[in-house]
């Protein structure tokens, strides 16, 4: 089994070769980059030269891409929201081009996998923002742009109506010709809106990638694992039953410093991989 840790525990600052470093000093073996231009600009060919020189020397490997959602981290009052799931025609494509732009860095990086979120969390198609048709055709266009790339493409469990295990095992069976698409299990997400085992039943063959972090709950706080209030032991025994076998990519929030959340990550992954060996 493969672990990695995604850059969201660097996303309020640009990154940097340092922060591949202290990755890879915790053991870890894999980055899913989070895409946001304030912390790592995908339009800029040298920033994506300088990452690919930076992988290698640190001996890590690009396992995914989250799809950018914004412009800049929360609480930058400069900060824009992306929408694939917009009603309004221009928001759409824009967060479509933003995703096709993110895409690109596999000219120079390949990488498997590239997670998306479809629409906005926590608002409803009331907002315009979480139109099922518009994320029906945003999804077939970013499906087939990633295909000659040999992405995948990876539609997470994020808390809105478009997008609960249930919605995208749907889309995913009745509505979008993506044989190559998938589901992103986020654990955090799926223990806030229910039960993490019966999401994870929900989307069985359909999950092709995951996020771990754990909450209490109230909120998506990107604890790490055995942090919160999720069961862990159930939620991977669940995922054994449906014979998940690609990467658990860890996203944590900084909540400390990120050397103490790689040091409780580390803790956890011993814990997770223990219990993974030992059903």
């Amino acid at each position: 089994m493969r672990f990695g840790i995604s850059t969201h525990l660097y996303h309020d600052r640009r990154l940097e070769r340092a922060h591949l470093e202290q990755v890879a000093s915790y053991g870890f073996d894999a980055i899913e980059l989070f895409a946001t231009r304030s912390h790592f600009d995908y339009h800029d060919e040298a920033v994506i030269a300088a990452l690919g020189g930076w992988l290698s020397e640190t001996g890590l490997t690009l396992n995914s891409v989250h799809a950018p959602i914004s412009t800049g981290a929360a609480g930058d009052n400069r900060r824009e929201t992306f929408s694939n799931a917009a009603a309004d025609p221009g928001r759409r494509q824009a967060a479509v081009a933003e995703t096709a732009a993110a895409l690109r860095i596999a000219r120079t990086i390949p990488f498997e996998m590239l997670v998306v979120h479809l629409g906005s969390p926590g608002t409803t198609s009331q907002t315009g923002d979480n139109t099922r048709s518009a994320a029906c055709r945003s999804a077939e266009e970013i499906c087939r742009l990633a295909e000659p790339f040999g992405v995948r493409v990876a539609l997470e469990v994020i808390p809105n109506e478009l997008s609960t295990a249930g919605s995208l095992v749907t889309m995913l069976e009745g509505d979008l010709d993506a044989p190559h698409a998938g589901i992103c299990l986020d654990f955090g997400h799926a223990h806030l809106m229910g039960d993490v085992a019966d999401t994870v039943e929900t989307a069985a063959e359909h999950v092709i990638a995951t996020h771990v972090h754990d909450n209490r709950r109230r909120q998506d706080d990107h604890l790490v694992p055995y942090r919160g209030s999720i069961d862990w032991d159930l939620a991977l025994m669940t995922m054994q039953k449906i014979g998940y076998d690609a990467a658990y990519m860890l996203e944590l929030a900084n909540t400390s410093t990120p050397a103490a959340i790689l040091e409780d990550a580390r803790g956890a992954r011993e814990r997770i991989e223990r219990t993974l060996a030992h059903p």
